[in-house]
């Protein structure tokens, strides 16, 4: 009789625990929830606080290795915290991770960040979905509202804070974010996932996998609508559509070598409002109108294992992407390649690789005020690394060095080197250090861009960026430090702090005005140039500590600060840059998630963000909360509800659209999914 009375007072606490977390919700907003996720089978949905740090990561070194012996500040969203959280994209997943800034302008658009230096394009963080890097060179950074894949389908993403240009090459200065999909073997059967409610009008998954222990496959395929989000002015421009197919392949060639092929493709509309200039007559427009987007890739990668630990790895992939976007066209095809040989010698691990990519781009010129010459132009990447992790103590010191060697298109040649202790004074703490130095390398608009803008129509006057190829690469010198530590084995902390130098920042330089005749009607035009006329200082601090009071309810927390300090060379004369820096970034950032299985069929999870403001977005401080609730019906068959930002009816979070600030709603859905 002892162990159902134990039973029953277990589920009666889980329940009242429910019930008072609930209570912290107006019935008005519980009103409005709807959504979430099915119940997974995944390998790190069960495991244990400690079983969650011997996790292996790959992109620190391009290697496994676990995140308790990691000489870097990284995170790991698993797939379960994916579910968990009710996100459909993935930006609102990025939230998750401590020191990662994610602002959403509009329904299709937003501005992330890393350790600061928060934008549109995310312009200092390399971005990268199984290897295949996403950063485009031509206005240098990442279109978020064309990444995507099937959530349900990721088994991890892995997030570097802090520069990896040493593994990775150039623009990984202040992050790195690797988005890693499930072996085929992990997705055998059928998944039918559907949904949908008021911003979330409607969304459909599809996925089939099939195979055995040698071969196996899957093809998945994904379609979304989603509304605009609120306007003051009740300009609803922001309504978004997407349609992606894509499949996978895995095969174990022998009992060496491994075989992973997979690829993607996708069509994408975006309603857009976009400020554009007018030579004759002199105008500016607004114009409303659906930015249409395109894109396939396909990734091969093969893999053998060598004796002791070593292997070789080789990942060619293509990307092709066709942007139709309001004010340009542009076509880019990538082909890349990375060779890795991995070795291992007593008391070493050495890394070495070498890299080659070539894309070409057309671009093609919609408004005379925006223009790129040439229209057709080839940018080019050959590099080589090498990073070797020397024991000095076994089990307890090492010291990894490393180097990364890179020649590009627009600055040359960019060496950036690092240097990482590790110290593991017990079996259940670590201490970290680093010194790094990466680069952001110039892109197309820095080298070849010119971009009109009617500021005085009466004059008229207009003012006229221009990127004339004078522009060297931005440049980090970081320092960070870092401690692991189980307190005991159900409270986990993780700290990291940092000190970053930044110089050759982008820059805005005025040059005196003249009159400009062609096309008619003349007009005068005050050339604004890019140069690297600002420096930088970031410092902060980003403290993760989880905590599991009992087996079915798990509390996860982050807070991130960081403090940045900007300030313009004596040659330079840009009268915006240094509040655009210092104002775009929050310096404080809190994230608190609770996790609870009410029964085993029945899970209630709630997250809470604090954002503190952004002066130069005119974006006030805000706190949002997101609920989902979860019921497995059958073995089969999942149903959620998920309310997001329900802690009032909207908020803005990041300006970018011309006219009044687009504020995100309160919004709800439900989902429901099948497996077989």
């Amino acid at each position: 009789m002892g162990v159902p009375i134990l039973a029953w007072n277990s589920r009666s606490l889980r329940i009242a625990i429910f019930i008072l977390l609930l209570a912290h919700f107006p019935a008005a907003v519980m009103a409005d929830d709807s959504q979430s996720t099915p119940i997974s089978n995944q390998p790190l949905k069960h495991l244990s606080l400690e079983e969650l740090g011997n996790v292996h990561v790959t992109t620190v070194s391009k290697e496994p290795e676990e995140v308790w012996r990691t000489p870097a500040a990284i995170y790991v969203i698993t797939q379960e915290d994916i579910r968990r959280s009710g996100a459909r994209n993935l930006p609102d997943v990025l939230r998750l991770a401590p020191g990662v800034e994610v602002a959403q302008i509009d329904s299709d658009k937003w501005a992330i960040g890393i350790r600061g230096f928060e934008g549109r394009l995310s312009r200092s963080v390399l971005v990268m979905i199984d290897g295949r890097s996403v950063y485009t060179p031509l206005f240098a950074g990442v279109y978020w509202e064309v990444q995507d894949t099937a959530l349900d389908d990721i088994d991890r993403i892995e997030i570097i804070r802090g520069p990896g240009g040493t593994i990775w090459g150039a623009n990984a200065v202040n992050g790195v974010i690797n988005i890693i999909t499930k072996n085929a073997k992990l997705t055998r059967g059928t998944r039918l996932s559907v949904g949908g409610g008021d911003v979330e009008q409607g969304f459909v998954t599809a996925r089939y996998g099939a195979g055995d222990d040698k071969f196996s496959y899957r093809v998945y395929g994904k379609w979304f609508t989603r509304g605009p989000e609120f306007h003051s002015d009740e300009r609803n421009f922001d309504d978004w559509k997407e349609g992606q197919l894509g499949f996978r392949t895995d095969w174990d060639l022998t009992s060496r070598d491994s075989l992973t092929i997979q690829g993607d493709t996708y069509e994408n509309i975006a309603g857009q409002k976009l400020g554009i200039s007018f030579f004759n007559p002199p105008a500016l427009i607004n114009l409303e109108a659906n930015g249409h987007f395109f894109g396939q890739n396909l990734v091969t990668r093969w893999q053998r294992n060598l004796s002791s630990g070593s292997d070789l790895q080789l990942q060619v992939y293509y990307d092709r992407t066709d942007r139709r976007d309001l004010n340009y066209r542009e076509i880019r095809n990538t082909f890349d390649a990375d060779f890795i040989h991995h070795l291992v010698l007593p008391r070493q691990d050495l890394i070495w690789g070498a890299g080659v990519r070539i894309s070409p781009s057309q671009y093609f010129q919609s408004v005379a005020t925006v223009d790129f010459e040439p229209h057709d132009q080839t940018y080019n990447i050959f590099s080589g690394f090498v990073q070797d992790e020397i024991v000095m103590v076994p089990n307890r010191l090492s010291l990894t060095v490393g180097t990364k060697l890179e020649h590009n298109t627009f600055s040359g040649f960019e060496v950036q080197p690092s240097g990482r202790l590790l110290w593991t004074p017990s079996a259940h703490q670590s201490v970290w250090l680093a010194a790094t130095r990466a680069v952001r390398t110039p892109s197309r608009i820095e080298d070849n861009f010119r971009f009109s803008f009617l500021a005085v129509p009466s004059i008229p006057l207009f003012l006229r960026l221009i990127g004339d190829g004078d522009f060297s690469s931005e440049q980090l010198v970081g320092y960070e430090a870092g401690y692991r530590r189980f307190l005991k084995p159900s409270v986990y902390l993780d700290v990291a702090a940092y000190y970053n130098q930044y110089d050759d920042l982008l820059s805005v330089e005025n040059q005196p005005p003249f009159v400009e005749t062609t096309p008619l009607p003349p007009r005068l035009v005050l050339p604004l140039f890019l140069r690297n006329g600002v420096t930088a200082i970031t410092k902060g601090v980003e403290i993760s500590p989880v905590w599991e009071p009992v087996p079915w309810w798990r509390l996860k927390g982050s807070y991130s600060y960081l403090h940045l300090n900007a300030r313009n060379k004596p040659t330079s004369d840009d009268a915006s840059t240094v509040a655009q820096l210092e104002g775009d970034s929050p310096q404080h950032k809190l994230v608190v998630q609770s996790r609870l299985d009410i029964t085993k069929n029945f899970q209630f999870d709630l997250s809470y963000r604090y954002v503190s403001s952004l002066p130069d977005q005119l974006v006030a401080a805000y706190s949002t909360a997101d609920a989902r609730l979860g019921w497995r019906l059958t073995q089969s068959l999942d149903f959620s509800v998920v309310g997001q930002n329900l802690l009032q009816p909207h908020h803005a979070e990041y300006g970018g659209d011309p006219g009044p600030l687009v504020e995100i709603k309160r919004s709800g859905y439900l989902r429901l999914t099948w497996t077989k």
